[in-house]
């Protein structure tokens, strides 16, 4: 064992549960390839100042949670805690919003992470697949995006999750209610910490998980009741598309997300399997966040689903994903001779891309065949002198138990032909 351990809320990997990682990052990406959107990579840590500004120096991921440290050379940066302000940083830093072809649309999966207590489902070091449309003020793109996470969730074969809605304005009927709601919140019986984030984002208080907080906001004015006619509008045009796709949702006037960012449209996905960390993925529009770190106005909307929890979200509803074993074929050598020409084969069967693994360190046959079968692999080839000295191996199938000899230059063809 290792004097060293993972660090506490982190998490190694490992086959084959990595497998089933792998699957869903797949899954989820799929849908976004088929639809327009390009693979983006950003660095895992940021300037400090880009998170303040794009998520909010009122939110706990800023002000609790966020990774920060200084450089040598005197830089303040910070472990990404989320992708959506990397990757508009991004864009705007390489110009892709000013090639006239908007919207700018990228996905992305990595890790993120944030200082927080750990948790079964909730980690300080946890994986998403996410996507942004950047430059474009559409209910059609944010009806596109909730679609393509249903798509995605449905094909993993996902049934028991719910799409919460809703609208949070923009910067024309937002202010007013958020006057309305300091004057209510300011007439509660709130701690300090709390108090200070009615005076700067009031909107938060309303994601306050915490029961003293939740049992005062009966009778908060709702914001539905603020929003002007164009967010209305806007607001019902997105719930159309949905319906017209056959996509369910749940209209949820209290659903504000962790983020200061978000304008108008706002959803979660949520999965009651999971008990209190229920949410699996979510996201909205942004159309100010662009102004926030510097950029020009670019209206845009995005999500992030958790790869964690959808893996949670997979095992509580009792759904195996069909992963196809690594290993297709075992080659077993019996012999020095053997192992130089079986070697040669494994080279040629990988070439002709079929999954092939090789009997290293010199195992003896009852070893090598036990290797074989937990490799998950469907055919071994095993070949001693006899067998070289006749111009074949044996192609043994290990559902089955049938072998058959194949002649060596054969041997690529039988497997493929095999293998189906």
């Amino acid at each position: 064992m290792s004097t060293f351990q993972a660090p506490k809320g982190t998490y190694d990997l490992l086959p084959p549960h990595s497998a089933t990682y792998l699957a869903v990052r797949e899954a989820i990406s799929a849908p976004l390839r088929n639809s327009g959107y390009g693979y983006i990579e950003t660095p895992g840590f940021e300037n400090v100042e880009l998170f303040a500004r794009g998520v909010g120096e009122s939110t706990d991921i800023v002000t609790k949670e966020m990774y920060a440290f200084e450089t040598k050379g005197g830089d303040r940066l910070a472990l990404r805690p989320e992708g959506t302000a990397s990757v508009l940083r991004a864009a705007l830093e390489a110009n892709l919003h000013k090639g006239g072809n908007l919207p700018v649309k990228l996905w992305y999966s990595g890790s993120y992470y944030r200082y927080e207590r750990p948790q079964k489902g909730r980690y300080r070091h946890f994986s998403q697949v996410g996507a942004e449309a950047i430059g474009a003020e559409d209910p059609a793109l944010d009806a596109e995006l909730i679609i393509l996470a249903d798509q995605a969730y449905r094909s993993l074969g996902l049934r028991n999750f719910r799409i919460l809605l809703n609208s949070l304005g923009d910067k024309e009927c937002r202010p007013v209610y958020r006057a309305a709601l300091q004057d209510f919140l300011r007439g509660l019986d709130l701690d300090d910490d709390t108090r200070r984030r009615v005076d700067i984002n009031p909107l938060r208080v309303l994601d306050d998980k915490r029961e003293s907080v939740r049992k005062q906001l009966t009778g908060a004015p709702a914001l539905g009741d603020y929003l002007c006619e164009a967010c209305k509008a806007y607001h019902e045009q997105v719930r159309e598309l949905l319906t017209a796709a056959g996509v369910a949702f749940e209209n949820d006037a209290n659903l504000v997300r962790g983020l200061d960012y978000y304008t108008r449209t706002t959803f979660e996905f949520v999965h009651d399997g999971l008990g209190s960390q229920s949410a699996v993925g979510g996201g909205g529009r942004y159309d100010g966040l662009s102004e926030m770190i510097g950029g020009p106005a670019l209206p845009s909307v995005g999500w992030a689903l958790g790869v964690d929890r959808t893996v949670l979200a997979l095992e509580a509803e009792g759904v195996t994903l069909d992963i196809p074993a690594a290993t297709a074929v075992y080659a077993v050598p019996l012999g020095e001779e053997a192992r130089r020409v079986l070697f040669a084969q494994v080279t040629a069967l990988r070439k002709a891309g079929i999954a092939t693994d090789f009997a290293f360190g010199g195992k003896g046959l009852k070893n090598a065949m036990k290797s074989a079968n937990r490799s998950g692999a469907r055919l071994a080839l095993v070949a001693g002198e006899r067998d070289l000295a006749e111009g074949v191996v044996q192609l043994k199938n290990l559902e089955s138990g049938e072998q058959t000899a194949v002649p060596l230059d054969a041997v690529v063809d039988e497997v493929r032909r095999t293998l189906g």
